[in-house]
Parts: structure tokens; sequence; C-alpha cells
């Protein structure tokens, strides 16, 4: 059972947090959620019970390359599983958010199906 695993959706579209928080609580996770990477790196920093993030790679001040590269660069925190979720299918995306420090890469809109995969080979 997921029940004792978090999942951090960083995302600055309340939508996309409601939907992914939905998909994830009906699949046993217990969900956070942060609206830009700044406050998310915070949170991180401040707790240790999160088990994986769900990075959206475009957001204002501090994208999501930029919010992985310094959770990378936190001794506390550089290691937790990084998913990123872009909605730019474009070519050399994945490449990108691989080479910035996540683990995996899923596109929007998502696939429940491939997302839960990914996930669960993370964690």
């Amino acid at each position: 059972m997921n029940r004792n695993k978090v999942i951090l959706i960083v995302d600055d579209d309340n939508r996309n947090i409601f939907a992914l928080g939905l998909t994830l609580r009906a699949r046993g996770y217990q969900v956070v959620s942060c609206a830009m990477a700044k406050e998310a790196i915070e949170l991180l920093e401040a707790e240790n019970n999160v088990s994986l993030v769900l990075m959206d790679m475009m957001m204002p001040e501090i994208d999501g390359y930029e919010a992985i590269r310094l959770i990378r660069s936190s001794t506390a925190i550089k290691d937790l599983p990084i998913i990123a979720v872009t909605a730019q299918a474009m070519s050399g995306d994945r490449e990108k958010c691989l080479a910035a420090g996540a683990q995996a890469y899923v596109s929007k809109p998502i696939d429940v199906d491939i997302l839960m995969v990914e996930i669960e080979q993370l964690i």
C-alpha cells in the first residue's frame, strides 16, 4: 500500500494540482502541493517525509529546470526522486529535463498509466 508515500506536486496551475492530487490520492498516496518552486524547495528542506516530487517545468520566477538543479545541489534533498512534468513535448525536452537532474519525464496531458509506472519505479 502507498499510504506512507508522500508525493509533492509543484505546479503553478491549481487545476493540475487538483487533477493530479485526485489521481494520486485514489491510488493511496498522500499528496502535498506548492505553486512555486521556491516554496517547494523550502518545504523539502524542512520536511523529510516526501517520497517523490512531480515538478512542472514551466513556472514563473524559478522554472522547473532551475528548481531541480537547486534540489540536486542541496545535501539534504539531493537524492529525492523527481519526475519532470511539461506541457512542451518538443524534441529534446526529455533530454533537457534529465540533464537538469530529473529521473523521469512525462508530458501533458498526462497519461496516468505512464505516470503511475514511473512513480512505482522510483519509490
